[in-house]
């Protein structure tokens, strides 16, 4: 048995692996707060999301290790907390309190990138993480309404440096913005691609986001003014790619991936969702049928070699609980709650390892 001393409870826990960053805990600097008092051996491991799926894994590894190489009569006691990661450069205060920026892009209208993104910021937000949504399809704005705020109006107010800032609307634990809080919900915005980009560089850089982990930006179909705008603004920390299966879909959505992976871009692509990937009614909740074709979304994620981070069904309960403005992530118990719930954990997991093995993200300089 090993003496109970800080030095050798830290090398146990040296040989505890974290599993997606491929580096022991000790080394990634999760390890704090060790205390020694008699057989008790306390100590807090910092994991890099709050939405972390390996947080029973690793809490489980750090007793075995203690228990192992320390002492087996140890009374171990691990309080596992999270500190967001980020590898943004921050261009002087540009959202500095703002840690990730992740795009929701589906090159394709009509495949519920709206949908998936309300219920990703929500779900993220229910495991402890601090997020923001900007509304960033300027001409088709539908996040007022999936999350039941349509009536809403942000207010302005002056900031500590005498600028003007926008309070965002702050509903189900996420900072949300939008075009549609801005003007009538009747009234079509035809703008050109500049006004559009202006409104979007205000929601980035006058609105009060404060100190977030994430900031999720669903971005209106193809690839236009507004992406480009978006990665000349601020540093993008990653892409998601919404697609459903069927080949119309996935010919749009492999230009918006490619879109983020040109050189003069280059921002990391965390993975592909597949909405849609069959269709389950409620009466005959075992059975699954193809409307859309089958495994489109996994088959360009395999093309591309990128994460399929889930697949999510056509559900009738999907599309009335958005047009109830309350995302289907709020039913915990439902499967469509869990799969959304998943899903967070997937794209929180593929920020925090692109963070630990890309390259700092910086903002794109491309000529006019």
């Amino acid at each position: 048995m090993t003496t109970l001393t800080k030095e050798a409870v830290l090398k146990a826990l040296s040989y505890v692996e974290e599993p997606d960053l491929g580096q022991d805990l000790v080394t990634l600097n999760m390890i704090e707060n060790v205390e020694i008092d008699g057989l008790t051996v306390a100590f807090t491991v910092v994991l890099t999301t709050p939405a972390c799926p390996l947080k029973q894994l690793i809490h489980d590894a750090c007793e075995r290790a203690i228990h192992t190489m320390v002492s087996p009569e140890a009374n171990v006691v691990i309080t596992m907390t999270s500190r967001v990661t980020t590898q943004r450069h921050n261009r002087g205060d540009l959202l500095p309190g703002v840690k990730n920026i992740i795009a929701i892009a589906s090159g394709k209208g009509g495949v519920g990138k709206s949908t998936v993104t309300a219920n990703l910021a929500v779900a993220l937000a229910a495991t402890g993480a601090r997020v923001g949504l900007v509304d960033a399809d300027i001409s088709g704005p539908s996040m007022p309404t999936m999350f039941g705020v349509e009536n809403e109006a942000p207010h302005v107010f002056q900031g500590p440096n005498g600028k003007n800032l926008i309070q965002p609307i702050i509903k189900y634990g996420v900072k949300l913005i939008s075009i549609g809080f801005l003007a009538p919900a009747e009234s079509a915005i035809v703008w050109r691609g500049p006004m559009a980009s202006s409104a979007l560089k205000q929601f980035i850089t006058e609105v009060d986001w404060g100190e977030l982990d994430y900031l999720l930006l669903d971005l209106p179909p193809g690839t236009s003014d507004i992406h480009l705008t978006l990665v000349q603004t601020v540093p993008v920390t990653g892409a998601v790619i919404v697609t459903t299966p069927q080949k119309v879909a996935l010919a749009d959505a492999q230009k918006g991936l490619q879109m983020f992976r040109q050189p003069q871009i280059n921002v990391p692509v965390l993975g592909v969702v597949e909405n849609m990937a069959w269709f389950t009614p409620a009466e005959l909740p075992e059975n699954k049928y193809f409307i859309f074709g089958e495994n489109g979304g996994r088959r360009l994620a395999e093309q591309h070699n990128v994460p399929l981070l889930g697949q999510l069904p056509l559900v009738q309960g999907i599309r009335e609980t958005g047009d109830q403005g309350q995302p289907a992530v709020l039913d915990t118990n439902s499967v469509v709650g869990q799969l959304f719930a998943d899903l967070a954990e997937a794209v929180a997991r593929q920020v925090s390892i692109r963070n630990n093995v890309a390259p700092k993200t910086a903002v794109v300089q491309m000529n006019p």
